[in-house]
């Protein structure tokens, strides 16, 4: 059945955050609910909507931020009673806005997640679990890296209490009562959770999680080990999954999939037979998707997608057709509706046109008296800063609540910019002065009057580190700007993951001296990107990473007094030794190191390029014959009588020049990391080779696998 949705705009409160709005249950099938929603600037707003409009139930007096909003009640009843988070506290209404709960937890920091069953609570801060029951302390379990969001499966289906915690190391974390009972790794980090059909499937046990970099995947939790049951890639390079929910939106008796991302996205998918979703529809808003439902808010009978967005709109897409077909019987009726809400609305923005220049003339007189004083306008950012697999790249997300005017990048690394094609916005470089650490100063510049969202995407090179700034600028009055800083570490290309292969042949770095163990973790966080900041719980931890545009892998283990790191790659050694001796100096700390060479793992990393180097080569040399063959195309008229080869360039020319076009300095920067490498194996034999650096360039310009392995040898 294909499905026709139409945009509905209800209401606009404050900044949002994930998982903040919800719909209060209906009375019947399809009668009309009320909404829910909680901000930022820690009001809680109900309403429903009447003839169109948006009419309160209640709304609770400004505070502190609310960062989650969940639906509880007696198991088996109407879920309705209201609970939010803020700060460190959890707040309880009831559905006409009376407070009934006012609960301070032990926790020391802001609540980050909550999730309530009947009489239990469960919380979560940044590595902390806690579930109460009755407002009484029963479990506690300190995670290793952060937790993003918490659900527990449905105690009546289970017979027990089974939390399980989306953590920010790629990891869901299944917990009997304060115990890991075990693991399960997914395929990206967990944004959020949600019980499969939204009562975990028949066996209670089935969840949904939505990851960071876009991809959905369907779980079992049973006793002893996870069963994964599907997942569904991000091939469309599509935002994270902040929100996910189930609804029959066809009203055929089987629910759909909801999913809303952080890129605007809102998708709806459909099952067929019980097997894997598949997408049914689409539609696009301008701004991150932090809540979404399924439910009838606008009109009885009609059954809607209710979205909230991170600057407060709250919107539907709604079965409900909002042009009617001429001759229809009630035409004059909802005309007349129509023209009175037109009316209502001009008055309206007339009214507030007014007060916008009074308030303006107020603010000059002012700012030309003897006492001014001009206040700064205050504007939330919300910013991600990701490492992307696919493309080895980083994706920097800037979302403002107000429209962005320009956007200043500086670094004082070298870092690429990457074409991004949802971006509208221009790009204009300014000349920087290396020598003074500054490599880049970039400008992009909205066209568009309503761009709240920017996405932008660099590559980094691993060995050089520093500071990425970008300057936010929206369209505010007076001007004021907003500085964000990223840290570009020395292995940023590096991604954490939980399996290696251990059969690779290694090089090995070895660290023995008189420091902690927080010391050392300090330094592997200044090193490497996804390693918690809080020390692990042990006496000893191990990581493990891949290299996202190499494929080669990286082993950390390290305790008080020792560190050892091994990796197929030399160059990432030598980076890490010449890093860690530095921080190690800073702090007057004495190291004894020894390193260990395996000579067959330079062939072996000189493998694992030779494909991406032997496909570079072949674009470049496209790319570089598409102009002439275009002339000869033009002289001749025909180009029959060229070989396959060239005819094939010619047909693909456009999608040449636009692969191309997306990596930038990919060429070079694989001749880059051949040479470190060249020099890096032979500066750990104590032999200085950069003098052979312009013969192996001209090598690598007349590539052959045989002779750039000779040229390794014998150099």
């Amino acid at each position: 059945m294909e499905l026709h949705l139409n945009r509905v705009d209800y209401l606009q409160v404050g900044v949002t955050s994930q998982k903040t709005m919800k719909l209060l249950p209906a009375s019947g099938r399809r009668t009309t609910q009320k909404v829910v929603i909680g901000d930022q600037d820690g009001v809680v707003t109900c309403f429903g909507i009447k003839k169109g409009e948006a009419v309160p139930v209640f709304k609770t007096l400004p505070g502190q931020k609310i960062s989650r909003l969940e639906l509880g009640g007696a198991v088996g009843t109407p879920q309705e009673k209201i609970f939010i988070s803020v700060g460190s506290e959890v707040r309880g209404f009831t559905k006409k806005g009376k407070q009934f709960l006012s609960f301070e937890t032990n926790l020391m920091e802001s609540i980050r997640a909550l999730y309530v069953s009947g009489a239990d609570l469960f919380l979560c801060a940044s590595y902390i679990y806690n579930h109460y029951c009755d407002c009484k302390d029963q479990d506690y379990y300190l995670s290793s890296d952060k937790i993003n969001d918490i659900i527990c499966l449905p105690m009546e289906k289970v017979g027990k209490i089974t939390p399980v915690l989306a953590c920010q190391d790629r990891v869901l974390r299944i917990l009997k009562g304060s115990d890991l009972l075990y693991e399960v790794e997914v395929p990206g980090v967990p944004q959020v959770l949600a019980l499969n059909n939204g009562n975990g499937g028949d066996s209670g046990e089935e969840l949904i999680y939505g990851t960071s970099d876009g991809k959905i995947g369907l779980v079992q939790i049973t006793q002893s080990s996870p069963l994964h049951r599907w997942e569904v890639s991000n091939e469309k390079k599509r935002g994270g999954v902040l929100c996910v929910d189930y609804y029959d939106v066809l009203g055929d008796g089987v629910k759909e999939l909801l999913v809303g991302r952080d890129d605007g996205m809102v998708e709806i998918y459909g099952f067929d037979n019980n097997s894997e979703p598949v997408l049914r529809y689409e539609h696009t808003l301008s701004e991150s998707i932090t809540s979404i439902q399924g439910g009838c808010v606008g009109k009885e009978g009609y059954d809607e997608i209710l979205t909230a967005t991170y600057t407060g709109w709250v919107m539907a897409l709604t079965t409900e057709q909002v042009q009617r077909e001429p001759g229809a019987c009630d035409d004059v009726k909802i005309n007349q509706e129509m023209q009175n809400k037109i009316s209502n609305m001009r008055a309206e923005l007339d009214l507030l046109q007014l007060k916008v220049l009074h308030e303006r003339e107020k603010y000059h007189q002012s700012a030309h008296s003897s006492g001014a004083v001009s206040a700064m306008p205050v504007f939330s950012v919300n910013d991600k800063f990701t490492l992307s697999r696919d493309d080895a790249s980083y994706s920097l997300t800037l979302e403002v609540q107000t429209a962005i005017d320009n956007v200043l990048l500086q670094s004082d690394v070298p870092i690429d910019l990457l074409d991004v094609d949802k971006n509208s916005a221009v790009v204009s470089f300014s000349g920087c002065d290396a020598g003074n650490g500054n490599f880049l100063l970039a400008t992009y510049r909205c066209q568009f009057a309503n761009t709240t969202r920017l996405e932008l995407k660099i590559r980094s090179i691993e060995g050089q580190h520093g500071t990425l700034q970008a300057y936010i600028t929206p369209r505010l009055q007076p001007k004021t700007c907003q500085v964000h800083q990223y840290q570009i570490k020395p292995l940023s290309l590096h991604q954490r993951t939980h399996v290696i292969d251990h059969n690779r042949p290694v090089n090995s770095l070895t660290l023995t001296g008189q420091f902690s163990f927080a010391e050392i973790h300090s330094w592997v966080v200044f090193c490497l990107p996804e390693v918690p900041d809080k020390v692990p719980i042990g006496d000893s931890v191990t990581f493990y990473f891949q290299n996202t545009f190499l494929d080669t892998q990286l082993e950390c283990t390290y305790r008080k007094g020792e560190g050892t790191f091994k990796s197929d790659n030399i160059s990432t050694i030598s980076i890490l030794k010449d890093v860690l001796t530095k921080e190690a100096t800073k702090r007057k700390i004495n190291l004894n190191i020894s390193y260990d060479v395996n000579e067959e793992s330079v062939n072996y990393t000189l493998k694992l390029i030779h494909p991406k180097l032997e496909y570079q080569l072949l674009l470049a040399k496209k790319v570089h014959l598409i102009d002439a063959l275009k002339e000869l195309q033009v002289y001749e008229g025909n180009v029959d009588f060229l070989i396959p080869e060239y005819r094939s360039i010619l047909e693909e020319a456009d999608s040449l020049l636009e692969e191309y076009k997306k990596q930038p300095a990919h060429l070079e920067r694989l001749y880059g990391m051949i040479t470190d490498l060249f020099i890096d194996k032979f500066k750990f034999k104590g032999t200085n080779v950069k003098t052979k650096v312009p013969l192996l360039l001209e090598i690598l310009d007349n590539y052959d696998p045989g002779s750039l392995a000779e040229f390794f040898d014998s150099a």
